[in-house]
């Protein structure tokens, strides 16, 4: 698969989180299983977006791309940003 497919592919899966997350957003008193919904989209997209960095990163300094791994929800989840 080429780099700029995958890179497509995990962009429009943000996309798809991104547009749920808003839908959550728009509750005005979400239930139990919908914030625990949107807490589990704010860390997949938080994984989603280290791993498009990662990728770049390795591309920018000679490395393949895909050696880029998703990192565990517990790491991505310290990041300030």
């Amino acid at each position: 698969m080429k780099d700029e497919t995958k890179e497509s592919r995990v962009l429009g899966h943000i996309q798809r989180l991104v547009s749920e997350e808003h839908q959550l957003f728009d509750h005005p008193s979400p239930s139990a299983e919908q914030s625990k919904r949107l807490a589990d989209i704010q860390v997949e997209l938080d994984q989603c977006w280290d791993l498009l960095r990662q990728r770049r990163a390795l591309r920018e300094t000679g490395h393949k791309p895909s050696e880029a791994q998703v990192r565990p929800a517990s790491v991505v989840k310290n990041y300030e940003g």
